[in-house]
This record gives C-alpha cells, structure tokens and sequence, in this order.
C-alpha cells in the first residue's frame, strides 16, 4: 500500500511539473501574450509581494472565512433538514418534486434576488453561499438514512428506541460516510460561490481582487489570486480528509 501510495504521489508531481513546465514555455517563448498569460516567476513575485505587504493575506483571509462561515452554516442545516426527511416517507414524497426543482439551480443564479432580499452585503454573500453548499449534504444524509439496514430498523423497534435515540445511534452513524461525501463536495461548492459572491457583490476577497487585476490587465496579480484560490481547495479537503479517516476507522477491516 505504501509503495502504490508513494507512486501515486510521484505521478501527481510530475504532472505538475510537466504543466509548470508548459506554463514556462508557452509564456517565455510568445506562445500567448504576456498580458493574459504572465511567466511563472512574474506570477510568483506578485504572489510574494502580495502576500509580505499584507493586502493578499488579507483577501485570503476573508474568502476563507467566508467559505468556512458558510459551510459550516450548510452542513448544519444539511444534516437537521435531511434527519427530517430521511425519517419520513411521507415527508419525503411530498417534498421530493419541489426538492428535484430546486437541486438542480446554481447558487450563483440566486444571487439577483438575494441582493434584491439582502442588498450587497456580507449576509448576502453568506446566505448564497450557504444555500449552494447545502445540497450535497442534505442529499447524503437523506441517502444514508434511508439506507439503513432493515434488520438494524427491527432492532430499534424491538428495544423500543426513540425517535431521536434511533437517530443518533443507528440514523446518523449509518448516514456519516455519505454525509462526510457529501460535506467534501459542499466545501469546493462554499469556496467557489463565495469567489462568485465577491465578484457580483464588491465584498473583500480573492474573488474581488481576481476581478479587479483582470479589469487592469494585471495578469501576474491575477494567477497569484488563483494561485491562493488552488491552495485554499487543496488545504481544506486535505484537512477535511483526513477528518474522515479519523471518523471512519470503524469501516475498515
């Protein structure tokens, strides 16, 4: 296992030296004008300079607090919405049309009548954000409630297990792999809506720093921005992974 592991990794970087590599040569030798496409060294002294004079620190900062505030936001109405309507069929059969309608819509669609609701606010960033990210988790817990065992819902009847005692012992332990799945997607969801967000709303962030370098032609200044954008979304589904080892050493064999 450690050495296909080790294999793996080696394979992932090379790959990204060989688009690194791409990157040099398409910039340095004029494939594409330096005006959209910058060479590395003049993405990564923008990246330094932003980041020693505070401003980029700052955006970073911001878009992720706003992409934590708002997952967190969705992971929590995700799972006590989905515990509602994974206990009931009823409920389900009702709300799965309207559920099916709503799905399916981009959060970033949303943002004109949550402007025209909130105004160009913080809240309204947040509330959008939110709103797109909670998909993923609503789904999985509903899935992983429904799922359960037949014989594990026998069980509970015959100790005669409260609603709530059968939810946190057999509900929410069966559901927890396709709610961590679904908590994995809801975060790239929450970071990506809240770069669109920042854009849209003029509100601090990675988002509205890319925009602005891209409105002046600041090509370094804007691969810099994407760069922070990359790390962000690799540090947290690592750091969300590794939560779900933890979580879930139960399921190994």
């Amino acid at each position: 296992m450690k050495r296909v592991a080790l294999t793996d990794a080696a394979a992932s970087l090379a790959l990204l030296a060989a688009v690194l590599a791409l990157w040099w040569v398409a910039s340095h030798a004029g494939w594409i004008s330096r005006v959209f496409l910058p060479t590395p060294e003049a993405a990564l002294v923008s990246l330094h300079e932003g980041l020693s004079q505070g401003e980029l620190t700052a955006f970073t900062a911001a878009t992720a607090w706003r992409m934590v505030l708002g997952w967190l936001l969705a992971s929590v109405a995700g799972v006590a919405l989905g515990v509602a309507i994974g206990l009931s069929a009823t409920v389900r059969a009702w709300l799965q049309p309207m559920l099916e309608f709503i799905r399916p819509l981009p959060a970033s669609a949303l943002l004109p009548l949550a402007i025209a609701i909130f105004g160009l606010s913080p809240t309204m960033v947040l509330t959008v954000v939110a709103f797109g990210a909670m998909w993923p988790v609503l789904l999985g817990t509903i899935h992983g409630l429904v799922a359960v065992e037949p014989r594990l819902q026998e069980v509970a009847r015959c100790l005669g297990l409260s609603r709530a005692a059968y939810v946190w012992k057999i509900g929410l332990p069966n559901a927890l792999p396709d709610i961590l799945a679904g908590m994995r997607l809801a975060l790239t969801v929450a970071l990506i809506v809240s770069v669109v967000g920042e854009m849209i709303a003029s509100q601090p962030g990675l988002g509205q720093a890319i925009l602005l370098a891209a409105r002046a032609f600041r090509a370094s200044e804007l691969f810099a921005g994407i760069v922070l954008l990359g790390l962000i979304g690799l540090a947290s589904n690592a750091l969300l992974a590794l939560a779900e080892r933890q979580w879930l050493k139960w399921q190994r064999p």
